[in-house]
């Protein structure tokens, strides 16, 4: 075996522009005509190792790896058909072209080369133009395959960072979802005979719904649920800020700042406006969102209550009837002069209120029909003996159940029981 040294570029024949020289493995057990087409490839600028036979040729490729390679089909030993096959199994970088030289073949020898691996046929004697020809096509094919082997090196690495990024992100939104979780400091509360138990769960990593409760005076406590526009960042940015006008500390809560001068606390449609106009005025955002705000008397049952485009609260009564509360209402951040539905009634000693985001009454299945108020309803009615978050827990079951676990949106709820003194038991004896 020898090989020809030469530049590793040369111009092209045809357009003058630079070109890397490509290998070629010439394999052909008669010498003259080994030499002569040897000859020809190295005046076209290839660089140029020659072998005698088969083995020779593998040898070689464990040298260098050819670009392209000319071989005799009829050959002592190890034929060209085979060589080919061998060539094929070996471990490469680059594809390699592969092209077979005969004096005579048939349809049966071209499939049969094709089966094995070649990539075209010469047949000798070999004329020069067309040698130079079907080895252009054979560069031609092999710049194709590796751009798009660089192309895929390149995307593969965009999707290594995409999925380093990706992680980072996943990281961020977990440990924001624990922060958000935090927004909700108590999940349940008991103020007098009232019970107040929360649910909140949110769809992906973190969501829009926000709810809670805070003492406003000894006889009173507000209770709160709020559904922002959209999913992700956005939407959980906006529920943190509004959690802070909404906590249980009197200099940040909204509703308890005017009990700070000994004046009554910020009646609830006063707070619905005052979010109004914090949403058009400050916030540069088309974000809005849903809320229900009440205030409850826990020592006589008396609510009174904004609605701003929340769903329906359920009151279901001691004897299980379940009634919806409200007319809709305007959601917030949307009108500058809204109509909010203020409700004003009575909670008797047995009664509970059920409190959702749309992420339960708008759960869907997969066939496309919705829950709503009636689901609900009858959600509330199969477990009317469950109380707390047995209640919550079972009815965020059953609406998973419903939608087949595919959920999209987030579930919030607010469930205020209004508990019945405890019958007096009977001793025996007495």
């Amino acid at each position: 075996m020898t090989a020809a040294n030469r530049p590793s570029a040369v111009p092209s024949p045809a357009t003058g522009a630079v070109r890397r020289a490509r290998s070629v493995l010439l394999v052909d057990h008669d010498r003259p005509q080994r030499d002569l087409i040897a000859q020809q490839l190295r005046r076209a600028g290839y660089r140029v190792a020659v072998a005698a036979d088969g083995d020779a040729a593998l040898a070689a490729c464990d040298v260098d790896e050819p670009d392209l390679i000319l071989s005799d089909w009829t050959m002592p030993g190890m034929s060209g058909l085979e060589l080919c096959r061998a060539f094929r199994r070996r471990e490469r970088n680059g594809h390699g072209y592969f092209i077979l030289l005969t004096s005579d073949a048939d349809e049966a020898d071209i499939a049969r080369g094709l089966e094995a691996g070649a990539d075209d046929f010469l047949t000798k004697p070999v004329a020069g133009q067309e040698l130079l020809a079907r080895l252009s096509a054979g560069e031609r094919i092999l710049r194709v395959e590796e751009e798009l082997r660089a192309s895929n090196d390149q995307l593969r690495k965009a999707l290594d960072a995409l999925r380093e990024t990706q992680s980072a992100i996943d990281r961020d939104l977990r440990e924001a979802r624990k922060l958000q979780q935090g927004l909700v400091r108590e999940r349940a509360g008991r103020f007098g005979p009232i019970q107040l138990s929360l649910l909140l769960r949110p769809a992906g990593h973190i969501g829009g719904d926000l709810v809670g409760f805070f003492p406003i005076s000894r006889d009173r406590v507000g209770l709160y649920a709020l559904d922002v526009s959209g999913h992700g960042v956005t939407a959980a940015l906006l529920t943190a800020q509004l959690s802070v006008h909404l906590s249980g500390a009197s200099d940040q809560n909204v509703a308890l700042r005017a009990a700070q001068s000994g004046s009554d606390a910020v009646p609830p449609a006063a707070l619905a406006h005052f979010f109004n106009n914090m949403m058009l005025e400050e916030m540069n955002t088309d974000t809005y969102f849903t809320m229900i705000y009440a205030e409850l008397n826990h020592a006589t049952g008396q609510v009174q209550m904004v609605q701003a485009g929340h769903p329906h609260p359920m009151l279901q009564k001691q004897d299980g009837r379940v009634i919806r509360i409200g007319d809709g209402g305007m959601p917030v951040g949307v009108f500058e002069r809204p109509i909010f539905d203020e409700i004003e009634f009575r909670m008797e000693p047995g009664d509970r209120l059920l409190i959702t985001s749309d992420g339960i009454t708008e759960a869907t299945t997969p066939g496309g029909r919705m829950l709503g108020d009636e689901g609900l309803e009858a959600i509330m009615r199969t477990n009317a003996f469950l109380g707390g978050h047995a209640f919550l827990e079972s009815m965020a079951w059953s609406v998973s159940e419903y939608c087949r676990g595919e959920r999209p949106d987030d579930m919030s709820a607010v469930l205020v029981e209004y508990l019945r003194p405890a019958d007096p038991v009977s001793l025996p004896g007495r």
